[in-house]
């Protein structure tokens, strides 16, 4: 019996460590126009997929793109609602219609299936149909035909799958209070993971196909790691990446490269002495806030401290995005 009982709570450890609540900072667009933003406290992200669940750790989660929120009790409702859009009665027909429409975004799954499906076969005519509840209930809701009935979670901003994942609502901590937003309400949400585990190294890969400062979709790497003002941190970064916009050449962080022909180029300042912040084709550079307009040079080997607050973001500097680069570099940054 002891040894049962053992086993329990060590069962019941497990499952409260793995789905412990991780601090974010996230950047809510709401299907209305709003922008929301604070911090939150977020589980690893239980996703129900086509092919089975998938618990993906929080510090993996770069966006969240949520799409129309499926609800089984609505479902049915809607349901029984357009059933009666096909009677002759236009009272009846017009009550129907209304209540259908009151139902709100959750119903749009209900009623494309409805349309979509090859058994129903009666005609609709007049102002109380169908397609006509469907699009008031898209524009009522913000919703555009783009919009996927899946959620669609970005992992590490190299990878998207679609699935259900189940919130019914995210507080969220701003500078003017506390909010608690209805996933209905929510477009997408962008996610900062907030490292607090006190490890004062971390390591990451840059990957040249992805990571390059010009590319506008990802291309810069979110570390976690939050400075402040004044702190002391260092990156020191190794590999080697081929940069196809540069003529196919061989770049390693500190800048010196190898032309295509194998003749091989110094780098031009000296990495440790820190003479410029202006990167060279290459380099490691970093930046300190997601909207920040300063792209520094970190290099090889970089000890400095942080000019203002927030999360420290990596990428390759370029100027030129181009997807056929490849190769990456080894970064390990490291907090005073």
């Amino acid at each position: 019996m002891k040894l049962k009982i053992l086993s329990v709570i060590a069962i019941t450890t497990f499952s409260f460590s793995m789905f412990a609540q991780k601090q974010v900072e996230v950047n809510l667009k709401l299907r209305d126009g709003s922008i929301v933003s604070g911090t939150s406290s977020i589980s690893d992200i239980s996703l129900v997929t086509d092919f089975g669940k998938l618990i993906i750790p929080t510090k993996n989660v770069s966006s969240i793109k949520v799409g129309i929120p499926g609800d089984k009790a609505v479902y049915d409702k809607a349901k029984s609602y357009l059933s009666q859009l096909g009677n002759s009665n236009e009272e009846l027909k017009k009550g129907a219609y209304e209540e259908l429409v009151k139902l709100g975004i959750k119903a749009i799954p209900a009623v494309s299936d409805f349309i979509n499906d090859p058994k129903n076969t009666i005609e609709y005519s007049g102002e109380y149909t169908p397609d006509n509840a469907l699009n008031e209930l898209k524009s009522n809701g913000n919703v555009d035909d783009f919009t996927d009935g899946k959620d669609i979670i970005d992992i590490d901003g190299q990878y998207t799958i679609g699935g259900n994942y189940e919130f019914s609502k995210l507080d969220v901590k701003t500078e003017y209070g506390n909010l608690s937003i209805p996933k209905e309400k929510i477009k997408s949400i962008d996610v900062m993971f907030i490292n607090t585990d006190g490890a004062n190294e971390l390591n990451f890969k840059l990957l040249a196909s992805k990571n390059i400062s010009s590319n506008t979709n990802g291309g810069w790497l979110k570390t976690g790691v939050m400075l402040k003002t004044g702190q002391r941190f260092s990156i020191t970064a190794t590999g080697e990446v081929v940069i196809a916009s540069l003529s196919n050449q061989k770049y390693h962080p500190d800048g010196s490269y190898e032309s295509a022909t194998g003749e091989k180029y110094p780098t031009t300042t000296d990495e440790y002495s820190s003479t410029t912040t202006y990167p060279s084709y290459g380099n490691v550079v970093y930046k300190i806030g997601e909207t920040s307009t300063s792209t520094l040079k970190a290099g090889a080997k970089f000890n400095g401290t942080a000019a203002s607050s927030g999360m420290l973001y990596i990428s390759i500097y370029e100027t030129v995005y181009n997807a056929s680069n490849t190769g990456s570099y080894s970064v390990k940054v490291s907090l005073k």
